[in-house]
């Protein structure tokens, strides 16, 4: 199937090359972050969709935003996918895919309820989380989820075993928990969260309960790991951060905090027009990256922005970890992979 993510284009953008002489040293400089972009449950979603449409036809509908990001849900709205905030937008009998983020039971109830055909996106490690929460609330566990109110994944999430649930946003909110049993306690968490910030809140809960169990591997996904460690990386080298993806991406905002409490400046811009000159004042070296759910055009149209526009020469690229990890589709879908014509994104 093809790749969505572009990145076999990125040589036509990225290059350090001089002439003859070797390397040009521009005073103005680009270091694009790898890794960065559509992350694997991403590619997934999207092409679940686009699948969809080409096996059944229009009109699919989706429920919430396949992913969290403006330009991907306007091309699919494009092709034919009609996104619906509830189910009841959807007719019965229709066919419905559910978001990458992941519904609750309650949701799945409703879609049985009425005769809807679905094909469910979420994301394999969301899934993940939602199983975890299952078998600590068969335990007889009190959950405490670490995560943003009214965030899709959350949502989905709490709704696994709400008599049993605690959403914990902040270390203060640690402060005001009380539990009816401490030996029986968890935690879980969003996937796209800021590892520090989550380290905080799970250190202080270790202290406050002593015997809380967590995860068996953590749930904030490597595709939110390695994209905050390449930020880590780099902050000490830029002026400057330039993050594309939209404003309700959970792991993009988190990607603009991390740097700022790196010390330096961050910026999220859905695309390059968001883009303020100002920002980019007295900046020499910026640095650019994309949350998990941004196309890879998005970021070659930023580069070339930064390039005509303001100055910037050189584009190198600073790899922090290769990514090769892949999710299957559903089932159901698998015959028809073959057909899938790429959306350009």
């Amino acid at each position: 199937m093809p790749s969505l993510n572009a990145a076999s284009e990125e040589s036509a953008f990225v290059s350090n090359a001089g002439g003859p002489g070797g390397p040009v040293r521009d005073a103005k400089k680009i270091l694009l972050l790898t890794p960065r972009g559509f992350c694997a449950g991403v590619v997934r979603a999207i092409d679940v969709v686009q699948i969809a449409l080409e096996v059944y036809g229009a009109p699919i509908y989706v429920r919430k935003e396949i992913v969290h990001n403006r330009h991907v849900v306007d091309q699919l709205r494009r092709a034919g996918a009609i996104f619906v905030e509830e189910l009841s937008e959807a007719p019965e009998g229709g066919r419905v895919i559910f978001s990458a983020h992941g519904i609750s039971p309650a949701v799945r109830k409703e879609a049985v309820e009425r005769n809807l055909k679905v094909i469910d996106a979420t994301c394999p490690l969301v899934t993940k989380v939602h199983f975890e929460a299952q078998r600590f609330a068969k335990k007889g566990y009190t959950i405490i989820l670490i995560g943003h109110k009214d965030h899709d994944e959350v949502i989905g999430t709490l709704g696994e075993a709400p008599e049993s649930t605690i959403l914990v946003q902040t270390e203060e909110d640690v402060d005001r928990l009380e539990v009816k049993d401490p030996a029986r306690i968890c935690y879980l968490t969003q996937t796209t969260l800021s590892l520090d910030e989550t380290r905080g809140i799970i250190e202080k809960l270790k202290a406050k309960y002593p015997q809380i169990e967590g995860p068996p591997a953590q749930d904030i996904c490597y595709a939110t790991e390695n994209r905050q460690m390449a930020v880590k990386a780099v902050a000490p080298n830029c002026d400057a951060l330039l993050v594309v993806g939209s404003q309700n991406s959970s792991n993009s905002r988190r990607l603009v905090e991390v740097c700022r409490n790196s010390g330096v400046p961050a910026y999220l811009v859905d695309d390059y027009d968001e883009v303020d000159p100002a920002w980019l004042r007295d900046v020499d070296v910026i640095a650019v990256t994309a949350g998990a759910s941004a196309p890879e055009n998005l970021v070659r149209d930023l580069i070339e922005l930064l390039k005509r526009h303001h100055g910037f020469g050189a584009v190198e690229e600073v790899e922090i970890k290769e990514e090769d990890v892949r999710f299957s589709l559903p089932g159901e879908l698998v015959p028809h992979a073959q057909r899938l014509t790429t959306i350009s994104l």
